[in-house]
């Protein structure tokens, strides 16, 4: 069977995109055109003539407005497009449906005290401040593969390591949400014990964090103070030997059988590309719905990249209120953006450009696809615990390593992250799982990437039956299964809590 060189995906279209570089003069007897100048893959086409000022439609949803007549064959991009903001009806849980459920599958993984699922086992060593940080970094780096070869359940003592913690605003949200972040990784079901270490005059006081947020609960911690313990050396041998004395009882834990609804998994993008929104996005989509219908949980996030298709969410709200929370955080967002040069108010980043994506709105209405199909049951501050199954939306900036930082903190255990210009992030303790959007890309990156969902768009699986193989991947992976990223040893620079504030 012949496949199309172009992809139509709604009826109500007037543009096309490009499954392959297409030269000029060329053909496209589906949709009766032929193409007049040469568009690169993934890029649009103008199916029919669109005048100037006219909505330009993909998804039978308006991703821009024609900024000049544009002709049939021509190609669509930012330079012939103009963006507005379009007129969104919420409808707020309009077209919410109860989750219909079914039995649960189940992964290995580790049971923590609490009940919590855990999918990799870590020791963490936390900085309360940046002061910190050198002490941080000795003390996890002199556990090497070497002298955690005794300890084989232990997947390696990492640093966790902090830019601020001082010089900033000693109280309100921007140390609410330092302390949010660094706590949820404490309490992570992916680490099995804590050493937490304060220089001891920095204004995230340990202490006062402890008393405020509470002690890990199941797991060991130990608290250092360099100025207590006698400097930078005495320390670090302090948090050696504290490291030594856990490493056994952690050790112990082995993996057991735990149903799938104990599972938390965050939802990322980065380095899109128009493909993304085609293949790798709903297809991760059709896995999320799975999931959720087995009592899971998927945390969507990036307010900037929903923008203009939030209301596909407030419509899928459980209730009025839960929309309410997005709309408002949208608002937020507006107005902290306001006349700067950033997403939100239209271009999207020149990798996303050279992809074929034209603008925020055409990016939002892929990028919201991976939230898959059930309704959105809650919406987050950034680092919150995520208390609710199936789809929540937590509050965080576009960028990725600050996002999935505060996804992590919430409670996700695994990470899946779409790409389609190729995006190398890993992540810790929460294992990456990477999906390419096409098959360059992969065939390419193959060292990065996990799962080609470019197969859908060759033509060689349907979307369905690529969310089955995303979700039996993701199975493996919490059951243990290395990702290229963890492969790499990529994911500790990752860690990046948001910064708000004013620093002084």
């Amino acid at each position: 069977m012949k496949i199309s060189k172009t992809i139509r995906l709604h009826e109500n279209d007037n543009v096309v995109v490009c499954r392959e570089d297409v030269r000029a003069g060329t053909e496209i007897p589906e949709e009766r055109l032929t193409v007049r100048e040469d568009v690169p893959r993934g890029y649009k086409i103008a199916v029919r003539e669109i005048p100037k000022g006219t909505p330009i439609l993909k998804y039978n949803a308006v991703i821009g407005y024609a900024g000049c007549d544009l002709a049939a064959g021509e190609k669509v991009h930012t330079e012939n497009m103009d963006f507005k903001d379009v007129s969104l009806d919420y409808a707020a849980s309009s077209e919410y449906r109860p989750t219909e459920f079914e039995p649960p599958a189940v992964f290995q993984g580790y049971v923590r005290p609490s009940g919590k699922a855990g999918t990799r086992n870590y020791i963490g060593v936390f900085a309360m401040s940046n002061c910190a940080a050198t002490v941080v970094r000795k003390i996890a780096g002199y556990f090497t593969e070497e002298r955690l070869a005794a300890y084989p359940q232990v997947d390696g003592v990492v640093p966790f390591v902090i830019s601020s913690g001082c010089g900033m605003e000693s109280t309100g949200e921007p140390m609410d949400c330092l302390r949010r972040t660094i706590s949820g990784y404490m309490n992570h079901p992916n680490i099995g014990a804590v050493v937490a270490v304060a220089l001891g005059c920095e204004r995230n006081n340990l202490k006062e964090f402890f008393d405020r947020m509470g002690r890990p609960e199941d797991k060991p911690c130990v608290s250092l103070t360099i100025q207590e313990e006698g400097g930078t050396r005495a320390t670090i041998d302090a948090g050696v030997s504290a490291v030594e004395g856990m490493l056994p009882g952690v050790n112990n834990i082995r993996r057991g059988p735990i149903p799938v609804s104990q599972l938390t998994i965050a939802l990322e993008c980065g380095g899109s590309d128009s493909f993304s929104g085609l293949s790798a996005n709903p297809a991760l989509g059709v896995a999320v719905t799975k999931l959720a219908r087995m009592g899971g949980t998927a945390i969507l996030s990036e307010i900037s990249e929903i923008f203009g298709a939030e209301h596909l969410l407030t419509r899928r709200a459980a209730t009025p209120e839960i929309a309410r929370k997005l709309v408002d955080r949208i608002a937020w967002w507006q107005e902290y953006s306001r006349g700067r040069d950033t997403q939100i108010n239209g271009r999207v980043t020149p990798g996303n450009q050279a992809g074929g994506i034209s603008n925020i709105l055409e990016k939002s209405l892929g990028g919201i696809k991976k939230g898959g199909e059930t309704g959105l049951m809650e919406v987050y501050r950034y680092a919150e615990p995520v208390e609710a199954k199936g789809l929540v939306f937590m509050d965080t900036p576009g960028y990725d390593p600050v996002a999935v930082t505060g996804q992590v903190a919430g409670g996700a255990n695994l990470v899946v992250f779409t790409t389609g210009r190729g995006s190398c992030f890993g992540s810790v303790p929460a294992p990456t799982l990477k999906l390419a959007t096409n098959t360059p890309l992969f065939q390419k990156m193959e060292g990065d990437m996990d799962v080609n969902c470019g197969e859908i768009i060759d033509g060689q699986k349907s979307v369905p039956e690529m969310g089955e193989e995303i979700f039996k991947e993701i199975l493996e992976v919490a059951s243990g299964k290395k990702t290229k990223s963890e492969l790499l040893g990529v994911g500790l620079d990752e860690f990046q809590p948001w910064n708000l504030g004013v620093l002084s």
